[in-house]
């Protein structure tokens, strides 16, 4: 489909089963209606026509002709478009040098995401962001220890600025961050460096603006979108009456055809999906649109067959385990973002009282799982939705007036900590391993002062990035399924948890967290075995922040003072709103 380069010229081919004439015109003809007609293959609609001469780089548009009406539409399949409201561009994807990419997603208990917008997280002065910006700052991503980039989506949308979630062309790369040779290079970097991409897509609803498939050939009903859309209550979307229409064969293709062309064409290495639940129902209750629910399954059998390494993430935020399902049933997702993390870990490092933090809710967020696959799920304190849309930074909620202040670093990083050490796939927000404030806006750069100025916080989160990794082979616990939270303390706001992928020495994790504002001193807890427990990670430490209080901490070793369900015990002191990580060494 769209404009197939081949030697000598270029094939176009377009669905349009309204319109009674087609051309193609563009820069090769000098923009004459006329001079290309595209003949119609079939009774489903199918036009197309080859030009001899036309090359990738040139601009083109269609001319359908639909009784009286004469409409200049915009290639469907356009790979690039000068911009929103412009002109497609031919686009070759074979003429690029991948230059024996090869790259492999790490596996999915090894993943630590980081998800960026590409217009804000480099912007200078008043420009806009870009890829090749945002290249230039790969290695602090690298340095952090984050192993996968998930982009927020990158599809041509209306305007210069936007979180990218009104997709106006979604083959086309946005021409204001550099289009589709641009993403590859950036691509391509970002696996010379040992970096995954993960592409959000947005297949919920279209534009609602700028949108050439409105209507595209003429044809409609009830005053809706045409071919392309539902033209009946099923259209009605929190952002318009732009919903796809998922039951006509044409448009499950055109949607299938984008999601694999991520894939194939940009070496992309995963898939996110926007807001699942507007796929599969009007108001995200149910499974009124089926059609939307078998669609997406459609998609991602595919895409497990042709590319096996790659990972497929829902935005669904129902709990329901058939979205991360592959049987008969279910969507077939590898992973699902999880709110029964993040709402109530929010909650607990947002309240103002110790006394409000419920340690039981804690300990369930970090014990759920989907089907009993804590991989299944993707957790997180911050992500574009967590701090945008009348919600803020996790430190602009905890202290609204010094946004940098003791508490805002203590109880942000505490959240960081529990993100890094509960079972499975972390991801992080940009910025909020500096303490970046306020919401989330795609016309305000981050503020990259602040990774200088709280280089301590940054080395936190790294450090607990290397632990989550298993980087030095002393935490292979945080990459298994395992986990024990085997001290609950509501009075003390105290919690403790084992992690183990097949126990033993490097393996064998225990986690103590202090949900209050008290520092509790030789405070015992029990310990799954006997023997030395060594400090890997004390959030306390100075060494993170002058703030910090550097609270003595050391070794654990077990005395056989049974405790917590356990034959064994040791004593500790661990500060407020802080964490300490032991490693088991025998």
């Amino acid at each position: 489909m769209g404009a197939i380069v081949a030697d000598g010229g270029v094939g176009f081919r377009v669905w349009a089963p309204n319109a009674d004439e087609v051309s193609v015109f563009g820069e090769f003809n000098d923009w004459d209606t006329a001079a290309h007609p595209l003949t119609r293959e079939n009774d489903e609609g199918y036009w197309y026509g080859y030009v001899e001469g036309a090359k990738a780089g040139q601009e083109y548009k269609f001319h359908l002709v639909n009784g009286d009406l004469e409409l200049d539409r915009n290639d469907p399949y356009a790979r690039e478009v000068t911009n929103s409201v412009g002109n497609s561009v031919i686009v070759d994807p074979l003429d690029f040098d991948w230059e024996g990419d090869d790259y492999t997603l790490p596996a999915h208990n090894e993943i630590v995401v980081y998800e960026a917008h590409v217009g804000s997280f480099f912007a200078k002065g008043d420009d806009n962001g870009d890829f090749a910006m945002m290249a230039q700052k790969l290695q602090h991503v690298v340095d952090l220890g984050c192993n996968v980039v998930q982009l927020m989506p990158v599809a041509e949308f209306a305007g210069d600025l936007s979180w990218g979630y009104n997709p106006a062309h979604i083959f086309a790369v946005e021409s204001g961050y550099g289009g589709p040779r641009a993403y590859r290079e950036f691509v391509k970097q970002a696996h010379r460096m040992g970096l995954g991409v993960i592409q959000d897509v947005v297949y919920n609803h279209f534009g609602p603006s700028d949108l050439d498939l409105w209507q595209f050939d003429g044809w409609q009903e009830n005053d809706k979108g045409g071919i392309y859309f539902y033209n009946d209550h099923r259209s009605s979307t929190p952002w318009g009456d732009t919903r796809p229409d998922y039951g006509r064969a044409e448009v499950r293709r055109f949607i299938h055809d984008n999601a694999l062309m991520w894939l194939r064409e940009f070496h992309v290495d995963g898939l996110r999906y926007d807001m699942t639940p507007y796929m599969r129902s009007v108001d995200a209750t149910g499974f009124d649109i089926i059609d939307g629910w078998t669609l997406q399954s459609w998609i991602n059998r595919d895409i497990r067959e042709q590319f096996p390494d790659a990972l497929l993430i829902a935005e669904d935020m129902h709990s329901n385990p058939l979205v991360t399902g592959f049987d008969h049933d279910g969507a077939g997702y590898h992973s699902q973002w999880d709110p029964n993390f993040v709402h109530p870990v929010r909650k607990a490092l947002r309240e103002y009282d110790d006394a409000h933090r419920s340690i039981d809710d804690i300990a369930d967020a970090l014990t759920f799982t989907y089907d009993g696959d804590a991989f299944r799920r993707v957790v997180y304190t911050e992500s574009h939705d967590e701090v945008a849309n009348g919600k803020a930074r996790v430190v602009a909620e905890v202290q609204p007036g010094d946004q940098q202040g003791w508490f805002a670093q203590k109880r942000s990083t505490l959240g960081a900590a529990l993100v890094m050490t509960a079972p499975g796939i972390p991801m992080l927000f940009q910025g909020q391993e500096f303490l970046q404030g306020d919401w989330f806006r795609d016309d305000v750069p981050l503020d990259w002062h602040l990774r200088r100025e709280h280089h301590g916080i940054v080395q936190l989160y790294a450090d607990l990035i290397t632990l989550r990794r298993n980087l030095f082979g002393e935490s292979r616990g945080l990459q298994g399924q395992g986990i024990n939270v085997f001290h609950r303390n509501e009075g003390a706001k105290v919690l403790a948890f084992q992690r183990w992928y097949d126990h033993g020495v490097g393996d064998d994790v225990v986690v103590v967290a202090n949900f209050s504002g008290e520092a509790r001193d030789d405070y015992r807890i029990g310990l799954p075995t006997g023997g030395r427990w060594e400090l890997k990670l004390n959030s306390d430490a100075t060494l993170y922040s002058d703030d910090f209080g550097d609270h003595p901490s050391g070794d654990l070793h077990g005395v056989d003072e049974g405790l917590d369900g356990f034959g064994s015990s040791a004593t500790l002191t661990v500060a407020p709103y802080s964490v300490l990580i032991y490693s088991y060494a025998g």
